[in-house]
């Protein structure tokens, strides 16, 4: 196996995500799939506004994700196709839907109904943020103690050895950003997403959540799967639909996810639109990564296509 797509999640997020995208075929009929599938036009969701909201933001990077895969896939021939997938938070539902492990239409509607569970649980006074430079030991220690003062924080996103992410209340946060810097870490800053993801606070969100996956057929996905939640592979549909609704509640464990991409073979990972901090985390681990946001197309396809066979 050589070629490892790979989507992000809130975060990532930019004005004018969707209306960026090249002007093909396969990224044309996306678009018109994901308005359909919602009753909107999803293109009124991606300018500054309607990206302070949760459901626009996810939606926006579901339909993203996937409309560029598609694209790779199409241009790319057998040669270039990829061999495995692998999501953060809400990436790994474009990931599943480019597997072939869950139809399109119903990711749409299930993320939709996602990002109102989690804008509904928190609609204020509750976010993400990055620490930089302290390694989780120390810092779940210090979350630790601040949640025993009565303050609800949780180490959130295992990203890299030293870049990890709190979810929590803002008062929370803060004190743990006050304390992590004092025992050594050199950067703390808030990151553009308004809930407190990957924790036990949307334990209740995400329980609603599995309740719709209920109705919904999963199918055994056609490339591998690769949990960021878990950090497993996941073959099983069960399993990745309980994946999938319970890991807005998890933590995410990217790094760990990527050294078992490398350990199943995994030579080159192609980030899709619209940033690169995926391509920079997995830097370390697969040095062979690259952001289709900031590679020409004919690259990116050239390079899968090189890794394919190499691989």
């Amino acid at each position: 196996m050589s070629v490892l797509l790979t989507f992000p999640g809130q975060g990532a997020q930019r004005p004018g995500m969707l209306h960026g995208l090249p002007d093909h075929h396969a990224v044309r009929e996306t678009l018109a799939q994901t308005s359909d599938a919602l009753g909107r036009d999803v293109m009124a969701l991606d300018d500054a506004g309607s990206l302070a909201s949760t459901v626009s933001v996810q939606l926006c990077l579901l339909a993203a994700g996937v409309a560029t895969a598609r694209v790779l896939i199409d241009e790319g021939g057998e040669r270039a196709r990829p061999d495995a997938v692998a999501g953060l938070s809400i990436g790994a539902y474009a990931a599943a839907v480019v597997a072939g492990a869950l139809a399109y239409d119903d990711a749409v509607r299930l993320v939709a109904l996602r990002g109102r569970l989690m804008e509904a649980a928190y609609p204020d006074g509750y976010g993400m943020t990055a620490i930089l430079g302290l390694e989780a030991a120390p810092l779940e220690a210090i979350a630790a103690r601040v949640r025993d003062a009565g303050l609800a924080v949780y180490v959130a996103n295992f990203n890299a050895p030293t870049q990890l992410v709190i979810a929590g209340a803002e008062v929370a946060m803060a004190r743990v950003a006050a304390l992590a810097l004092e025992a050594g870490a050199h950067g703390a800053r808030r990151v553009a997403i308004a809930v407190p993801s990957h924790c036990p606070l949307l334990a209740d969100a995400a329980a609603t959540l599995a309740q719709a996956f209920q109705s919904i057929t999963l199918r055994r996905p056609r490339m591998r799967v690769f949990s960021a939640s878990t950090a497993r592979e996941l073959r099983d549909p069960v399993r990745i639909a309980a994946d999938l609704a319970a890991n807005m509640a998890m933590p995410v464990r990217w790094h760990e996810t990527m050294l078992l991409a490398r350990a199943c073979g995994v030579r080159l990972a192609v980030e899709m639109p619209p940033g690169n901090v995926l391509t920079r985390l997995a830097g370390p681990v697969l040095p062979e990564a690259v952001a289709c946001a900031d590679t020409r197309p004919d690259s990116v396809r050239v390079l899968m296509a090189r890794a394919g066979v190499d691989g």
